[in-house]
C-alpha cells in the first residue's frame, strides 16, 4: 500500500443485505452502507419487520444516532413507515385489496395470507398506539437516560445537571494553575493561548489518554504542558464533581465505567438487555471508541449473545469525516471486526443518483481505498426509476463534468510567473460557476422523474433551488455567492460558520455595553452606529445634544425592557419600535443581517435564562464568544449560522453542512484546493501504532522528537479524511456533477490531486511524493482515461472564466429566462 492507504489493495469481503431476507440473528450485525443507498430507509423497515413479525414490541427497541436533527428525522421516518405498513395490511385484511405495487417488505408482510398478515397489522397499529413510548434518540440522550434508569448501579449522583459547554470553566481552572504556578515559579513556561488549546482538548476527550502520559521528570516544554493538560482534566472534573454537574462526555465516560465496573457492570448490563432486544445504531461511523465501548458492554459479547439481543449497526466508512468532532471511524472498524464476515453486509442499491453518475464514479473512483486498507470504495446498482438520466436538454449532458483551467491564461498568470496564484484561481473559477449556472438556469433544461417501468413522471424546468455548490470554507463560500449575485443568481449561504464571528454578534456586544453604561457618551456612540440605532458615521458626528439626548432616552428604556423582559423581548420591542426589520430589509446583505441578530438574541437570551445572567455578565459572556468564535461549527451546534432565506436560490455551503443532503445538480469548485495542514504545536491526535491502535492525543510542543512522530502520524491520518471529504462531495448528486482543477501551489496534495494522480500506468504510485503540481498534460490525459472508460459519461471541457453571463430568470413556466450579457 502506498502513501496513506491510496494505492488499491483486495477488497473485504461482505455479502449484500437483502431487507426482505432474515432479519439479523442475535449478536453484531454491520451493515455497511455508501451514499444514497439508504440508510434510513433501512432502519425504518426493519423496525416495522422486527415489530410486524412479534420479534420485539416498539418499546423494547432502542434506535439511537447522533444528532437532534437526526433523530428527528429517524424517528419521522419510523413512524411513516410503521403508518403505511399498518395501512397497506389494513387494506387487504378488510377489504381484500391487493397490496401497493413495488414494496417488497409490505408484500413479504402480508403475503402469508390474510390470518397472519392480521396478527402482524395488530401489532403495527399497537406500535402506533404507543408511538410516545418508543426510544429513538441521540447517543447522548441514551447516555442520560440509561444512567438515571441504571439507579444505585450508574455513577451519577442525584439531581445532577448537564453542562452544554464546558469551556468557561476549562478557562478558569487553565487560569487558575497558570497564577499558581507564576506565585510559586515566578514565571510560566507556556503561552496561555496554548495551554486553553491544551485543556480544552483534553477536557472535550476524557476517554483518551495522553501519549505519551504526563511524566514529573519531564522539564522540557512539552514535559510541563503534558502535565499542565493532565491536571487541568483532573481540576475541572473535581470541580465539576462539587458542583454536581455533567459534560456530555461525561455522561458516555460515567456510562462505559458504569457498564465496565466489574461488581456493579454485570448487573447493570442485564438491566440494559431486559430492556432493550433490539438495538439499532445509525451513522455508526460517526462513533467514538468510548461511545462504541458502552454499546459493546451493553448489547455485544457471549453475555448478550445468549440474552438474544440483537445489535444492528448502520454505517459508511467512506463518509466518516468527523474527526474534529471526536469522531474516530477505527470504532466501526472494530465493530466489523467484532461481527466477523458472515455478519458483514453491504447496502448495494443506491436510490439517490442516476446510473450515469454511477458509472462515472466507478471510473473515477474503483478501485480506491479511502484512507484506510479497509474502508474501500464499493461499487452499488441504480434503481429502476433511475436507470436513465434525470437530466433532459441540459447544455452538456454529461453525468460528470471535469472543467479545466488552463495555467497559460494571461489573465491568471503574471509574467515571469509559473503558476496560477490560489487567489486569482478562486475568482477566476467562481466566475466560470457563475456563467456555467447562468446558462443551465436559461436553457430549457429540465428535470425528469422516471417511473419504475420506463415512463416519463413529472417534468419541470431545472430552478435555481435544484442546484448545490460545495465548498470547504467559509471564504471559498462567500466568494461564490459574489460572483453568483453579481450573474443575477439568487444565492444563499449556508456555512457552518459560527454567528458568533459575524457583525452581527458584535453589534450586540455593542449594545449590550451601553445598556450597561447608558450615560457614556462614548458607549451610546458605539450602539448609535449598530442597525438598532441605524445612525450612519455621518450623522453620529454631526449629532448636537438633542440628539446625544434622545440616543440616551432610548439606551435607558431599552435596559429597563431588557431587565424586565430579557433578551428576547428587547429584540421584540427594537424590532417594533424603531422598524428594524423595514430597515434592515432595503439593505442588500439586510436579510442576513437581521437573521443573524435574530440568531445571537436567541442565543443570548437562553444564555441568561440558564445561568442567571444580569445584563454585564451577560456582555462578559458574549465578549468571550466573539473573541474566539471558532471558523467552523458543526451541524448540530447552535451557533452555526441559519439560512437567511427559504426562497427559490442556489444553495452554497460547505461539505459538513451538505453531509445527510442531496441536489439534483452539484457544483464541486474547489477540490484541488489541498486542506490546509494542521500546525506544528498544537494539540494532535493520533492512533498509537506501538499501542495496538489505541487513539491518544499529544498536547507537547514543536521540536520534541515524540510530539512530532506523532504529529506526522495524525497528520496522515487527516490526509486519509480529505478522500472520505472528497468522497461526500461529490456523493450529493442526484443526476449531473461539475468539478474544476487548475494548478496551484500544493494542488497535487489535495484529495482530488491525489485521486487523479494515485498511480501510473501499472497503479502504483502514490501521488503524496510529488514536491511540484503536475503539468496540464498529464492531467487532461487522466481526465481522457476516465472518459474512454465510460463513453459519454464523462466530460473534459475547458473552462473560461468571466464574466459571466447575467441571467435573467426566473424561468418562467412556458420556457427559459434569457441571458443577458
Amino acid at each position: 500500500m502506498g502513501a496513506h492507504g491510496l494505492p488499491v489493495g483486495v477488497r473485504l469481503d461482505a455479502r449484500n443485505f437483502d431487507i426482505c431476507g432474515p432479519l439479523p440473528g442475535p449478536g453484531v450485525t454491520v451493515l455497511e452502507a455508501s451514499a444514497g443507498t439508504g440508510k434510513t430507509f433501512t432502519i425504518a423497515e426493519l423496525v416495522a419487520r422486527t415489530v410486524a413479525e412479534g420479534l420485539a414490541p416498539l418499546s423494547r427497541i432502542l434506535v439511537v444516532t447522533f444528532t437532534r436533527m437526526a433523530t428527528g428525522t429517524l424517528r419521522d421516518r419510523v413512524r411513516a413507515r410503521l403508518v403505511s405498513a399498518e395501512a397497506g395490511l389494513g387494506r387487504l385484511v378488510d377489504v381484500g385489496e391487493g397490496l401497493p405495487a413495488g414494496d417488497a417488505v409490505l408484500a413479504r408482510l402480508g403475503g402469508d395470507g390474510p390470518g397472519p398478515a392480521a396478527e402482524r397489522r395488530e401489532r403495527l397499529a399497537d406500535a402506533l398506539a404507543n408511538f410516545d413510548s418508543s426510544t429513538i434518540t441521540t447517543t447522548h440522550g441514551f447516555c442520560h437516560m440509561m444512567l438515571n434508569a441504571l439507579g444505585v448501579w450508574g455513577d451519577v449522583a442525584p439531581g445532577a445537571v448537564l453542562l452544554e459547554d464546558p469551556e468557561d470553566l476549562v478557562e478558569e481552572v487553565v487560569d487558575d494553575l497558570l497564577a499558581r504556578h507564576a506565585l510559586v515559579r515566578g514565571t510560566i513556561p507556556v503561552r496561555r493561548r496554548d495551554a486553553l488549546r491544551a485543556g480544552l482538548e483534553v477536557v472535550r476527550n476524557p476517554g483518551v489518554p495522553l501519549g505519551p502520559a504526563a511524566d514529573r521528570r519531564d522539564v522540557t516544554p512539552s514535559g510541563w504542558r503534558r502535565r499542565l493538560a493532565e491536571a487541568v482534566r483532573l481540576e475541572v472534573g473535581r470541580r465539576l464533581l462539587d458542583a454536581n454537574l455533567l459534560t456530555y462526555d461525561d455522561l458516555l465516560v460515567r456510562l462505559a465505567e458504569s457498564l465496565g465496573h466489574p461488581r456493579r457492570g454485570p448487573a447493570a448490563c442485564a438491566r440494559l438487555r431486559r430492556r432493550y432486544r433490539v438495538v439499532l445504531v445509525d451513522e455508526f461511523q460517526d462513533t467514538d471508541p468510548v461511545q462504541w465501548r458502552v454499546v459493546k458492554e451493553a448489547f455485544a459479547g457471549d453475555l448478550a449473545l445468549a440474552a438474544g439481543t440483537r445489535l444492528v449497526l448502520v454505517g459508511d466508512p467512506k463518509q466518516a469525516v468527523y474527526a474534529f468532532r471526536g469522531a474516530d471511524v477505527h470504532a466501526y472498524l472494530d465493530a466489523v471486526r467484532a461481527a466477523g464476515p458472515q455478519r458483514h453486509f453491504t447496502l448495494e442499491q443506491n436510490w439517490r443518483s442516476d446510473a450515469a453518475l454511477l458509472e462515472a464514479y466507478d471510473a473515477l473512483f474503483d478501485p480506491l481505498h479511502l484512507g484506510h486498507p479497509d474502508i474501500v470504495y464499493r461499487r452499488v446498482r441504480a434503481t429502476p426509476p433511475h436507470c436513465r438520466p434525470g437530466i433532459r436538454a441540459a447544455p452538456s449532458s454529461a453525468a460528470l463534468r471535469a472543467r479545466l483551467v488552463p495555467r497559460d491564461d494571461p489573465r491568471l498568470v503574471r509574467t515571469g510567473e509559473r503558476l496560477v496564484q490560489k487567489e486569482s484561481a478562486l475568482r477566476w473559477i467562481a466566475d466560470d460557476l457563475a456563467g456555467d449556472i447562468a446558462t443551465l438556469l436559461g436553457s430549457k433544461a429540465q428535470l425528469v422523474a422516471w417511473e419504475a417501468d420506463g415512463g416519463a413522471g413529472n417534468t419541470r424546468t431545472i430552478s435555481p433551488s435544484d442546484i448545490g455548490v460545495l465548498v470547504r470554507t467559509n471564504r471559498q463560500a462567500l466568494v461564490v455567492q459574489t460572483a453568483l449575485r453579481s450573474a443575477g443568481v439568487p444565492v444563499v449561504v449556508a456555512g457552518a460558520q459560527s454567528v458568533f464571528s459575524t457583525p452581527a454578534a458584535r453589534d450586540w456586544l455593542r449594545l449590550l455595553e451601553a445598556l450597561e453604561q447608558p450615560a457614556a457618551r462614548w458607549r451610546a456612540g458605539s450602539a448609535a452606529l449598530t442597525p438598532f440605532v441605524g445612525m450612519t458615521p455621518r450623522q453620529v458626528a454631526a449629532a448636537d445634544e438633542d440628539a446625544w439626548e434622545a440616543v440616551h432616552s432610548r439606551l435607558y428604556s431599552w435596559a429597563a425592557v431588557a431587565r424586565h423582559e430579557g433578551v428576547a423581548g428587547l429584540f421584540g420591542h427594537i424590532g417594533a419600535s424603531e422598524s428594524l426589520s423595514a430597515r434592515l430589509l432595503a439593505e442588500t446583505e439586510g436579510e442576513r443581517r437581521l437573521t443573524d441578530l435574530g440568531h445571537v438574541a436567541e442565543l443570548l437570551h437562553a444564555e441568561a435564562m440558564r445561568s442567571q445572567l444580569g445584563l454585564a455578565a451577560l456582555r462578559t459572556w458574549l465578549a468571550r464568544r466573539t473573541e474566539e468564535p471558532g471558523s467552523e461549527a458543526t451541524e448540530a451546534d447552535q451557533r452555526s449560522r441559519r439560512l437567511d432565506s427559504a426562497s427559490d436560490a442556489v444553495h452554497v455551503l460547505t461539505v459538513h453542512r451538505a453531509k445527510g443532503l442531496e441536489f439534483p445538480i452539484v457544483y464541486c469548485p474547489f477540490l484541488w484546493d489541498a486542506a490546509p495542514a494542521d500546525r506544528s504545536g498544537a494539540p494532535v491526535m493520533f492512533h498509537d501504532a506501538d499501542d495496538g491502535g489505541t487513539r491518544k492525543l499529544d498536547v507537547g510542543e514543536k521540536g520534541d522528537a515524540v510530539y512530532q512522530r506523532h504529529f506526522a502520524a495524525g497528520q496522515a491520518e487527516s490526509r486519509g479524511e480529505d478522500l472520505r471529504h472528497l468522497y461526500v462531495a461529490l456523493t450529493r448528486a442526484r443526476h449531473q456533477t461539475v468539478l474544476w482543477w487548475v494548478a496551484v501551489k500544493g494542488c497535487q496534495h489535495s484529495a482530488l490531486g491525489r485521486l487523479l494522480l494515485a498511480k501510473d500506468a501499472r497503479g502504483d504510485v502514490a501521488a503524496e511524493g510529488r514536491r511540484s503540481p503536475p503539468r496540464d498534460g498529464d492531467v487532461l490525459a487522466r481526465f481522457k482515461e476516465i472518459s474512454a472508460a465510460v463513453p459519454g459519461l464523462v466530460s473534459v471541457e475547458p473552462a473560461t472564466g468571466g464574466p459571466a453571463p447575467r441571467w435573467a430568470g426566473p424561468v418562467p413556466a412556458g420556457g427559459p429566462a434569457e441571458l443577458a450579457t
